[in-house]
């Protein structure tokens, strides 16, 4: 009784954790959010561990008592009628096979498993769903275009930024791999699926056991191959599929085929010219296809690379204390203000937001995160979308002295009025967290953009990084080439308008995927009413 007890009580300790920490889907959106799921996790091994226990001991009953039978038994049936002419002997053959032998028979039928499945079952409905797994999944594929990481890197967890001895490395099984490469296939996406299924036969190639059979990755691997044209190689992999399966029916079916396929494209060849033969190699490097230029152009920034500033404007770029304007509290104790880029001119404020800060912003907002959304320029509303991928939440001033204080310091820094700026806007990225290139201005075809909020367009933004990570995550501006790393403990601003009111499109920007860590941000966006005499208008367009 006592132990049903305590399990009871275990049991409703977990469902009251997860119900206030996991009752909210789309967990791939965000690494804050996925931390809980560890401590379910932990909490289930030990759950399970308890299973094993009770098993153990249960087996180890039904082995002493075996083993005393299997003693007996040796001895008695030696000399069976001299064993049974001793009364008490007789009397306790009668007694163990009546009375004993029934609760032995109990004792092997006992379920020891119904708490640990019982704790299972209520927690199952708090776990990630396919969604999430496959969320996971495209954010390693999106991780491995952006930042041309090959299958093997990935695969052996050596991703950059990771040292040497790290605990928490991870490597990738051939089950991972195949996985990866059947989601990239539902999804039509044969680039990819090509490359993990080729990973996976790999790994099994190298002597990895595993439950996944040769001939179901080859399979997959001849048709992504064939679906991107290359005929060759996709009869070359249907040939090995045969020599392990030589019954395969698909296989002889696509040999057939292939054979005759490639038979007709070699004769079409003599006839093309080489300039329509050569289209076929860009559209596979492009994986996934659809990639613009500025797509690329945002690609490379993450990696680090294209970004584009003469020397000479560099030596233009400074660092300095900074009073704000002779405010009091900084003329006692500025603070440290860097020009990140000059045109348009991003500046960095560094250690402007302390350690206790931060902890009490995340604490705040990490049970209200909700996956980030992005106005939808037809219809107007807010909605989610695949190129924002983090959660966040909404901090007003009046919440807490912490979120109060912050709204101060950003009125004090910046000379702009914050009593018509939204309100704190707390995000955690997930697994491959991104938000792809845009404005945070509404654009002229977009006038509904704030409406609703009645404060003007975004006049500025700051931004707040609250992390350090380790790779990835930067927030670069794809127009200038400008990149900026997130600092832990400093805040980057810059304006969205020139002060003539319209819009300034070289603050078009991007938060690239989180290649390794953990990235919180908050920003404020400052909207143009109460600006008037704080930042008067240029009578030019782009004054």
């Amino acid at each position: 009784m006592v132990k049903m007890g305590v399990r009871s009580v275990c049991c409703i300790l977990l469902v009251s954790l997860l119900k206030s920490s996991s009752a909210h889907n789309d967990f791939f959106t965000s690494i804050g959010h996925m931390t809980d799921l560890l401590n379910t996790e932990k909490d289930l091994v030990t759950s399970l561990k308890d299973y094993i226990k009770a098993e153990e001991s249960k087996l180890e009953q039904v082995k002493q008592w075996a083993e005393k039978l299997d003693a007996l038994t040796a001895t008695a049936t030696q000399d069976p009628e001299g064993f049974l002419g001793h009364p008490v002997n007789a009397f306790k053959l009668m007694k163990r096979l009546n009375t004993e032998w029934g609760e032995v028979e109990d004792l092997v039928l006992k379920d020891m498993s119904d708490g640990f499945i019982s704790n299972l079952t209520i927690q199952r409905q708090y776990f990630p769903n396919n969604e999430d797994q496959t969320g996971a999944a495209k954010a390693l594929l999106r991780l491995q275009d952006t930042y041309q990481l090959d299958t093997q890197t990935i695969s052996s967890g050596d991703l950059p930024g990771v040292t040497k001895g790290l605990p928490f490395k991870s490597t990738m099984t051939v089950e991972d791999c195949f996985e990866l490469g059947k989601i990239a296939y539902s999804d039509a996406d044969y680039y990819h699926t090509e490359l993990w299924m080729a990973q996976a036969l790999k790994q099994l190639d190298e002597g990895e056991e595993s439950s996944v059979e040769v001939v179901t990755v080859l399979d997959y691997l001849s048709y992504s191959v064939y679906q991107q044209g290359e005929l060759e190689r996709a009869l070359d992999h249907t040939k090995r599929l045969l020599s392990v399966d030589p019954e395969h029916q698909r296989a002889l079916g696509n040999l057939k085929y292939f054979d005759y396929q490639l038979a007709k494209q070699k004769e079409a060849e003599k006839e093309q010219s080489v300039k329509e033969e050569s289209k076929k190699e860009p559209e596979k490097k492009a994986g996934n296809g659809g990639y613009l230029p500025e797509k690329r152009k945002y690609e490379q920034l993450c990696r680090g690379h294209g970004v584009r500033m003469s020397p000479r404007r560099q030596r233009r770029l400074h660092c300095r204390y900074y009073n704000s304007n002779r405010h009091p509290f900084y003329i006692i104790g500025p603070v440290k203000q860097e020009d990140e880029w000059d045109r348009p001119r991003i500046i960095r404020y560094h250690d402007i937001i302390t350690e206790k800060e931060m902890e009490k912003v995340k604490e705040l907002a990490k049970p209200r995160l909700r996956r980030a959304t992005v106005h939808d320029p037809q219809t107007g509303k807010l909605t989610t979308a695949q190129y924002r991928v983090s959660k966040s939440a909404w901090l007003a001033a009046y919440e807490h002295p912490v979120v109060d204080r912050i709204n101060q310091r950003i009125e004090d820094i910046t000379g702009l009025d914050v009593k018509t700026a939204e309100e704190l806007q707390v995000a955690n990225y997930g697994v491959g967290g991104q938000y792809e290139p845009h404005f945070d201005f509404g654009r002229k075809d977009e006038p509904d953009a704030f409406k609703e909020l009645g404060t003007g367009n975004r006049i500025a933004t700051w931004l707040f990084y609250m992390s350090d990570v380790a790779a990835g995550g930067a927030t670069v501006f794809t127009e200038v080439g400008a990149a900026v790393k997130p600092m832990k403990g400093s805040a980057v601003f810059w304006y969205n308008l020139f002060p003539s009111g319209e819009g300034d499109y070289s603050t078009r920007h991007a938060a690239c995927p989180v290649l390794l860590g953990n990235k919180w941000v908050s920003n404020k966006w400052i909207h143009e009413r109460g600006q008037e005499f704080r930042r008067p208008c240029g009578l030019k367009e782009a004054d």
